[in-house]
């Protein structure tokens, strides 16, 4: 199994921990808000979406991970997003750790 897999199984965990949020808008939200540790984008998300995220990730210092297009990360978590925002310190940095 490979870090992606293990990333993609570990975002489906976090999500039935509840410590997901996904959608453009409550991302941007939980960027703004501080709850955001990690924020994954769709390397396919339009560019309106990648703008938005990315200028408020830049701003608040978050880190940005395109690992997964939309369908990899639909299927991690079970529904159909473009963007998702790890709302866990512990789940980001085990992410952070697979992804290095």
């Amino acid at each position: 199994m490979n870090n992606t897999q293990k990333l993609s199984n570990l975002l489906g965990l976090a999500q039935r921990a509840g410590k997901l949020i996904s959608g453009g808008e409550l991302v941007i939200k939980s960027i703004q808000s501080g709850q955001a540790y990690l924020v994954f984008l769709a390397n396919d998300a339009g560019a309106n979406l990648t703008k938005k995220i990315t200028d408020k990730c830049d701003y608040y210092s978050i880190e940005v991970s395109t690992a997964f297009t939309t369908l990899e990360l639909s299927t991690a978590i079970g529904k159909p997003r473009k963007a998702v925002a790890v709302a866990d310190a512990g789940f980001s940095k085990k992410m952070r750790t697979l992804m290095d």
